[in-house]
C-alpha cells in the first residue's frame, strides 16, 4: 500500500524554469495529492491560484533537500505535518524517566 508521503506532489504560488528548461516551483509552496483539487491542508487549488506540479515530488521542496528548493519561500507548516515533517526532526525522549 503506497502511504501519502509517496505521492505527494507540489502545489505553489509561483514557478520558475531552471537552466535546463524544467518547471519549478516557487514562493510558497503547499502538499497536493493527484486527482483532488486542493492542497493537504484543505485550501482549494483553483480559488487560491496555485499551480500545480504534478512532476515534482514533495521532499524535493524542503528546504534542506536543496533539489528544486532554490525559489521557495515558504512551506506550508499545515501540509508538512500531514506528511509526518516534525518541526524540529527530533523524535521525544524522556531525560529523567520514573522509577
Amino acid at each position: 500500500m503506497r502511504t501519502r508521503k509517496q505521492t505527494a506532489a507540489v502545489a505553489a504560488s509561483g514557478t520558475w524554469k531552471d537552466p535546463d528548461g524544467i518547471r519549478l516551483p516557487a514562493g510558497e509552496v503547499h502538499a497536493w495529492t493527484s486527482g483532488t483539487n486542493q492542497t493537504l491542508c484543505g485550501l482549494p487549488l483553483s480559488r487560491a491560484r496555485l499551480l500545480r506540479f504534478p512532476h515534482v515530488a514533495w521532499p524535493d521542496i524542503l528546504p534542506e533537500s536543496g533539489g528544486s528548493a532554490d525559489q521557495v519561500q515558504r512551506v506550508c507548516p499545515r501540509c508538512a505535518a500531514a506528511l509526518g515533517h516534525r518541526r524540529d526532526d527530533r523524535p521525544w525522549t524522556r531525560t529523567n524517566p520514573r522509577p
